[in-house]
């Protein structure tokens, strides 16, 4: 076998394989991928943080309403991890 007909007869298997390999991705079905089911989340409504943007609106005479001193207060606590109202008042003269 000389080196003409080698090179021939590699290419006729490699064209060979490219055929199969095509035949084969032609006949694949594809599958459409499944759809994923979504929920939609509401989210919560939280009563202090409608007191804040109620606070915010009023501007400076936020300042003065008690409700906002109020949501003022309870943001702070919130903040910094403390509970809302304490567990029980402090008992005088022991």
């Amino acid at each position: 076998m000389d080196g003409k007909m080698l090179a021939r007869l590699g290419a006729v298997v490699f064209i060979a394989v490219a055929i199969t390999a095509m035949a084969i991705e032609m006949t694949r079905k594809e599958r459409a991928p499944e759809p994923v089911p979504v929920r939609l989340l509401e989210p919560v409504r939280d009563p202090l943080r409608d007191g804040q943007r109620r606070c915010q609106q009023l501007g400076q005479a936020a300042a003065s309403d008690p409700d906002c001193m109020r949501v003022w207060a309870e943001t702070r606590d919130r903040f910094l991890g403390r509970p809302a109202t304490p567990a029980s008042p402090p008992a005088e003269g022991r």
